[in-house]
């Protein structure tokens, strides 16, 4: 009986001194943690963790107090989360404790209940392994909760960590003072039920992407949010206009989701501000573009082939739903929305840069054409504004100037006024205006889309074949895509 004792002792013993070897193992085969970095987006909060290999975790929520716990299985903390500026995110502090080897547990104490989103990331030119967690508002709209001290450790994590201390905001972005909604107390009330035209500015680039580089340090994506913001203030000015920046601060989005971010909002019309570059520091001027049709036509049917897409279409001008058709009415419905945006595309957007050309000089006379992502929405008019060459030391000078900047403002405004005062959405104040007769339209100018014929014009406008050919002075009907005609002044006044 005793050797069998002594027999079994051993074995236990050898089994206790080959788990602690394999631990022993893992712990030291364990991925590190090599760097956590943080910023702040529009609608959340975005942690990314740099890694020297794979690794296995689970997110999840804790609440009275608010917390979200990440834990990470095949890893060891080697970065100090003590630097992480976390005062302008809902984040009140964060602690990490090993619970076992190679098992990390962090906490990160919340201000207010997020969304948590997570997903790992393999290794790519720039960046090796990743996991991303993302903290999504719950109240859209609502500002972060102001950084305070950590909320007590869970019995968990009780000695184990010290919760982070308030770091100072070294890594958040440059501070910019908040842009204040325009005083509209001098202004008439609108009548009861009629909504303001929306207009969805984005400022392209952000945080990571720069954009292009001045000669002199110049940040594009520093220049056009100045732009995008001076533009928001003029267009708040006007009663039945309200502006919402896709991007407010200097943050990351990606494109594909800044379309979408315009259709949450009811956008009636997307632009995209932008600052140019070439290789030839000699190159100058502002442009507008708008999309190709070959970006219309292969963007049509990936909509068409998208099930998500296809539910997710409904908001701005254009506001048609996909969802629950059969394919060969989808394709018709998807067909007419993205011709009739495009052709809205081309007008205002003629619109816009003719009045820059007032204020700065023009690198093409007309409305270019590309397949650039942001401005594939097929519901809403979309528009990309270059407002000068970056790259050209003249233009670059002045590009960084507030005056320049606001004057930019002013032009593109104009020109998204007379579109819609030409074309107000049912429904809005700027069309119960029209309908009241108190908005005078001129004759004004129509950019011929793809497959427009001169006869779908002069019904659209409700002018007669030969009153619009003599305007023109067309010997033919015959029209090209991109061509410009005149809308006779007097058709315009029988405009329902």
């Amino acid at each position: 009986m005793v050797g069998n004792k002594r027999g079994l002792r051993g074995w236990f013993g050898l089994g206790v001194g080959l788990c602690c070897l394999l631990l022993g193992e893992l712990a030291a085969a364990a991925s590190e943690i090599r760097s956590v970095r943080l910023w702040r987006a529009a609608d959340n909060t975005r942690l990314v963790f740099d890694l020297s290999g794979p690794v296995q975790h689970n997110v999840f929520t804790l609440s009275a107090p608010e917390r979200i716990v990440i834990d990470v299985d095949g890893a060891k903390m080697t970065s100090a989360l003590d630097r992480l500026a976390t005062a302008q995110t809902p984040i009140r502090g964060l602690r990490v404790a090993e619970r076992a080897p190679g098992q990390l547990r962090i906490v990160l104490d919340m201000a207010s209940a997020v969304l948590p989103k997570s997903f790992t990331l393999a290794p790519n030119q720039q960046y090796g392994h990743r996991l991303v967690v993302d903290l999504f508002d719950q109240a859209a709209g609502k500002a972060p909760a102001p950084a305070a001290p950590p909320a007590p450790a869970s019995p968990a994590l009780a000695g184990t960590a010290k919760p982070a201390p308030a770091a100072p905001p070294a890594v958040a972005p440059p501070a910019r003072p908040p842009v204040a909604p325009a005083s509209t107390a001098a202004l008439p009330p609108a009548p009861k039920g009629k909504r303001d035209i929306v207009i969805a500015i984005d400022a392209g680039h952000g945080g990571k992407d720069p954009g292009a580089l001045g000669p002199n340090g110049e940040r594009e994506k520093d220049v056009v949010l100045a732009i995008s913001r001076e533009l928001k203030q003029v267009i708040d000015r006007e009663r039945g206009f309200r502006a919402e920046l896709v991007r407010t601060g200097d943050y990351f989005i990606p494109l594909g989701r800044r379309p979408a971010i315009a259709r949450s909002k009811g956008a009636d019309l997307f632009i995209s501000v932008h600052a140019d570059a070439a290789p030839r520091a000699a190159a100058f001027g502002a442009s507008v573009f708008a999309l190709s049709d070959r970006g219309a036509t292969s963007e049509t049917a990936r909509w068409l082939a998208d099930r998500e897409n296809r539910s997710d279409l409904i908001g701005g001008a254009g506001s048609v739903s996909l969802d629950n058709k059969d394919r060969i009415l989808a394709s018709v419905l998807l067909d007419l929305s993205m011709t009739a945006t495009l052709s809205s595309s081309l007008d205002v957007g003629q619109k816009v840069l003719s009045n820059m050309g007032r204020i700065t000089p023009l690198h093409k006379r007309r409305v270019e054409q590309a397949g650039f992502m942001v401005l594939k929405s097929p519901d809403i008019p979309s528009i990309l504004v270059e407002t000068g060459f970056i790259s050209n030391p003249g233009e670059s000078k002045k590009l960084a100037t507030k005056s320049h900047q606001q004057a930019l403002a002013r032009s593109i405004h104009t020109g998204v006024r007379q579109f819609f005062h030409e074309n107000p959405p049912p429904g809005t104040y700027i069309a119960w205006l029209r309908d009241q007769g108190k908005i005078s339209i001129g004759a004004r100018e129509h950019v011929v889309a793809p497959g427009e014929s001169l006869a779908l014009i002069a019904q659209r406008y409700q002018v007669g074949l030969p009153e619009l050919r003599r305007a023109n002075r067309l010997g033919s009907d015959s029209l090209k895509a991109g061509q410009l005609l005149t809308i006779p002044a007097q058709a315009l006044a029988a405009q329902p």
